[in-house]
């Protein structure tokens, strides 16, 4: 049997891990470091580290991203477990500096949406099973629209015609994230995978919303659904992916995991 994935996400603005709620209102939640030695005890199935620092400019953009590229160079140094890398990825060669750093997979979001090839000459170059498109959806209007620039550019395209893209581009995964329900703590919201259940091709990762280790349980129960994401619950409380995955065998799902704790020492 396939296992699924359960995957803590890490919102980095400035360096700093925070929880957000609708792509907004940001609150620090304290160091990534911390969380990471926090979560390589207790091997999770796998991170993302998405950097979601608003930029003013295009210089200030590219200190950003050599911060970030040195802050995942000393993640490395003590993570033991695969890491998608996203945010502000614009180059093949900036994709290079992370594999090379670290990184298992990265995630491309709003250049994907921009210069479409980009993910075709990306996934040529590194392979597909590396690429994953991160799509951001609000409901607009009784329709489910794609949303780029940390949630703040409304592209006015249906998440069904761009999922075909990504797919057609050669994507390796999509991560699909809900801006209604991010922060929200009341589920995932399962209009948008009967949206696009039909046309999946490829693994899906599914994020936003999640209050209770419940809402894993109704996500993971979905045969077109590969992952599980979450940020802000992971955070909350220590051992946080030994209890969702307890509460989960507990409710006898057994396509998971099951917890296993590393000793540093």
């Amino acid at each position: 049997m396939k296992k699924k994935r359960i995957i803590p996400v890490f919102l980095l603005n400035n360096l700093q891990l925070v929880q957000s709620r609708n792509f907004k209102d940001f609150e620090s939640i304290g160091n990534p470091f911390l969380s990471l030695k926090r979560f390589s005890e207790w091997m999770v199935d796998e991170l993302v580290y998405l950097n979601i620092t608003r930029v003013k400019n295009l210089e200030h953009e590219k200190k950003e991203v050599k911060r970030f590229v040195k802050l995942i160079q000393e993640i490395s140094k003590y993570n033991f477990i695969p890491i998608t890398i996203g945010g502000k990825i614009k180059e093949l060669k900036q994709i290079y500096n992370y594999l090379e750093n670290g990184a298992d997979k990265i995630t491309i979001n709003s250049h994907a949406y921009r210069n479409k090839k980009f993910i075709n000459k990306a996934a040529k170059e590194f392979g597909s099973q590396c690429i994953v498109v991160s799509i951001d959806v609000k409901r607009v209007n009784d329709e489910y629209k794609v949303f780029i620039d940390n949630g703040s550019t409304n592209t006015d395209m249906n998440l069904d015609r761009w999922v075909d893209v990504v797919q057609s581009e050669g994507a390796g995964e999509i991560l699909i994230n809900s801006i209604d329900r991010d922060g929200s703590k009341i589920g995932y919201d399962f209009g948008i995978l009967k949206k696009i259940k039909k046309k999946i091709k490829i693994p899906m990762i599914f994020c936003g919303g999640v209050g209770h280790w419940k809402d894993f349980k109704e996500a993971l129960g979905k045969k077109e659904i590969d992952a599980v994401a979450a940020a802000n619950i992971f955070h909350h409380f220590d051992q946080s992916d030994y209890l969702a995955k307890d509460y989960l065998i507990n409710e006898n799902i057994k396509n998971i995991r099951p917890p296993k704790f590393f000793d540093f020492k």
